[in-house]
């Protein structure tokens, strides 16, 4: 009772009890003040007028709003614009000291000159060793982002390098696809981390996106012993030098109501979930006789590979168990798998962005999913455009989008039958040579239906 504090931030009351409290029980921040200056960047943005402004902590030393700063890991130096904490707003400063969390307005021009968990100090007394800084994140999942005009390459660039400003866990790298043309890969820690850069790229940076499916880092095992590690199918070896396919895999935690276990089971079973145990948390009232399950709540514990888990597996879990039921869930490392590339074919040429790693054991339904899904997305052609899904070179699904056909007859009342010979044997000759030509575009929805085809 001693701990808790009656406090009303309305009326004020407890509120110097309440500072007092903090002064007395949380430490006092270590280090030396009279040591050079070492402060921890935990985060940044990017201001057009004061450049790369960096929020910190001082741990040792002093930074006045006057003289060089140097980042420690980038050996980069700048003149100080601008000294200041935040109340709640950014207010200017002359100096920040020891223990002291505000901003310090860099002025470096480049957004990754500064990034998170590295260290700044005074560049005419600068610190002998930096911080230790943040761990390095790894990102698990990757999808390959694009713009919808392709003049706009060097704005998404430029967003990409100011979103990972302040958001280390983001990585990306240049690629290009015969499909969408230039764009980048990504790298990102999950799905909803996936989803908010995406809407901030779109929202305050403005920029039209085509997204690929998301996909996860596989280790693949090669003949001669060596072993590399592929974020893209595009970027799968031939098959001769694969000796063999490791896929990441988690341990994964449902808690939910005990009617929903037969559900939450058959659809762990059919992504390939291995069963571990199942524990009751809390028993409720009607478990016993009515057989209903009631209030309790159950703990069912899987292993089960990342990749079936990217797609609609949290949706899925929802919609069973009426919203009821949460997941959670740890990576255990990498597993061998009987895996292939599952390439989409339009008009004969491959397209990379659809193309998806899966078990062989599935390969043939999602194949012919996806082929029935895309001859619904694509638009028809004044040429016949065959859809097909090949593992290798062995086609396992197709199906034609057919040719739009223009009456070259409706002018023709009566007259030789020669005529309307000549004339439809022409149009059969354009269509043959739009066929070897002719090119077909492919719309996001397109790419966006990989997820929404059923698992």
């Amino acid at each position: 009772a001693d701990e808790v504090h009656m406090v009303s931030a309305k009326s004020g009351q407890g509120i110097d009890e309440l500072l007092q409290s903090i002064v007395d029980r949380v430490p006092s921040p270590k280090g030396e003040s009279d040591s050079p200056l070492r402060a921890l960047i935990f985060d940044s943005k990017y201001d057009p007028y004061k450049g790369v402004v960096a929020y910190v902590r001082v741990l040792d030393g002093e930074v006045s709003s006057r003289g060089k700063i140097r980042v420690m890991s980038a050996d980069k130096e700048s003149e100080i614009l601008e000294v200041g904490y935040f109340q709640p707003g950014p207010t200017k400063s002359t100096s920040l000291k020891r223990g002291e969390v505000g901003y310090v307005a860099t002025g470096l021009k480049s957004v990754g000159d500064a990034p998170v968990g590295d260290t700044l100090t005074m560049a005419a007394r600068p610190a002998s060793e930096p911080l230790t800084g943040y761990e390095t994140l790894k990102p698990m999942v990757f999808a390959g982002l694009y713009p919808a005009d392709g003049e706009e390459y060097l704005a998404l660039r430029e967003a990409l390098e100011k979103l990972q400003l302040n958001d280390a866990a983001l990585t990306f790298t240049p690629e290009s696809s015969l499909a969408l043309g230039t764009g980048f890969r990504c790298g990102f820690l999950g799905l909803l981390h996936m989803d908010i850069v995406q809407e901030r790229l779109e929202r305050e940076y403005d920029v039209d996106l085509l997204a690929t499916s998301p996909s996860v880092a596989y280790n693949i095992l090669l003949t001669d012993g060596s072993e590399i590690e592929i974020e893209s199918p595009a970027k799968l070896p031939q098959p001769q030098r694969i000796e063999d396919y490791r896929e990441p895999w988690l341990d994964l935690s449902i808690i939910t109501p005990a009617a929903y276990i037969g559900p939450i089971m058959e659809l762990v079973q059919t992504r390939r979930g291995i069963f571990n145990k199942m524990e009751y948390l809390q028993y409720g009232n009607s478990i016993v006789g009515a057989g209903d399950g009631g209030d309790a709540r159950v703990l069912l514990e899987y292993e089960i590979p990342l990749a079936e888990v990217l797609m609609d597996f949290y949706d899925q879990l929802k919609a069973k168990t009426s919203g009821y039921a949460s997941m959670d869930y740890a990576l255990s490392g990498y597993r061998s798998g009987d895996l292939v590339k599952l390439d989409i074919l339009v008009a004969g040429e491959p397209v990379d962005a659809l193309s998806i790693m899966i078990h062989r054991s599935e390969a043939a339904r999602q194949g012919r999913a996806l082929v029935d899904k895309l001859k619904e997305l694509i638009p028809r052609q004044m040429f016949e455009v065959p859809i097909q899904a090949a593992i290798g070179n062995r086609i396992i699904a197709r199906e034609n989008i057919r040719a739009l056909r223009k009456n070259v007859l409706a002018k023709c009342y009566g007259g030789d039958v020669s005529r309307k010979r000549k004339l439809l044997e022409k149009q059969a000759e354009g269509k043959k040579r739009m066929k070897r030509v002719g090119t077909v575009e492919i719309p996001q929805e397109a790419f966006l239906s990989i997820l929404k085809v059923e698992r």
